[in-house]
């Protein structure tokens, strides 16, 4: 999952409870996550990608999650996950460990959540996320849910324009809290990277340029935004492919595409009937 040695830990810390909480449904406290070092030196160096101490909210259990995030279908990985859980539980012997690989990737699921041996079957919880619905996760509409939704699949939607309305929308709710805003984009680069969405993203940010950011928050992040008087001709075609863009994904008001790209609603629901 990226670079781990240089992502923050509350970072890390942030998106194992964000991952158990909103996709995976264990109910934890989000303010008592321990991150645990899980690096293992036999002939190679390895490292699970997330491993964390929390506490079930329901009966106030502590636990031990392991996620793993595969972008690609891969025949060792049931002895893999094995190997994982024999060092965490090795290193915790008393505590329960609860196991999630969270597959990503574009071809279809055909790795099983299991390793039958002669003498033990060993599974662990296994979720495809084709199987989720990316909307149900942005009409959460939390920053929470919105960098998650990255790690969906787009049901064919372009991987541009969802990209786009995800890093607009977790603007506009950060508001004026730079700070929050990069920790939540840093997450964002995060789980990018696992699904080489890294170029969109970096897309992304460059529109922030080019929309009247000042309309979500009167702010300006990064360089002077690009509607900051009004929309000059070269701008008004910026602002209506932008637009365009946002009402194509089908879960923006006209409202908010209005005030996002400062078109006029009588101009945003012109654009919609050209679809």
């Amino acid at each position: 999952m990226g670079n781990k040695d240089i992502i923050s830990k509350s970072v890390l810390g942030h998106l194992a409870a964000d991952i158990a909480n909103l996709l995976l449904n264990l109910n934890v406290d989000a303010q008592d996550v321990e991150l645990l070092d899980t690096e293992q030196q036999r002939v190679e160096q390895r490292r699970a990608d997330l491993v964390a101490r929390m506490r079930s909210k329901a009966d106030d259990t502590p636990f031990i999650l392991h996620i793993e995030i595969q972008n690609q279908n891969d025949t060792a990985m049931p002895l893999r996950m094995l190997r994982y859980f024999t060092d965490i539980q090795l290193a915790h012997p008393q505590e329960s460990v609860h196991q999630h690989l969270i597959y990503i990737g574009k071809e279809r699921l055909t790795m099983p959540d299991h390793f039958q041996a002669r003498a033990f079957t060993y599974r662990y919880e296994l979720l495809d996320m084709h199987t989720v619905d990316c909307s149900l996760l942005l009409t959460q509409d939390t920053p929470d849910a919105l960098i998650l939704a990255i790690l969906c699949d787009f049901k064919g939607r372009p991987e541009q324009e969802m990209v786009n309305y995800i890093v607009l929308r977790l603007r506009e709710l950060m508001g004026e809290d730079e700070s929050g805003f990069r920790h939540y984009f840093e997450m964002l680069e995060t789980l990018a990277e696992n699904r080489d969405l890294q170029p969109y993203l970096e897309e992304a940010e460059k529109m922030l340029t080019e929309v009247d950011v000042t309309k979500f928050a009167s702010y300006r992040w990064g360089v002077r935004a690009g509607l900051e008087q009004g929309i000059e001709q070269g701008e008004l075609k910026k602002a209506q492919e932008i637009a365009r863009q946002l009402l194509t994904l089908g879960v923006i008001p006209e409202e908010d595409v209005a005030r996002i790209t400062s078109l006029s609603l009588e101009q945003v629901i012109a654009l919609r009937s050209q679809h």
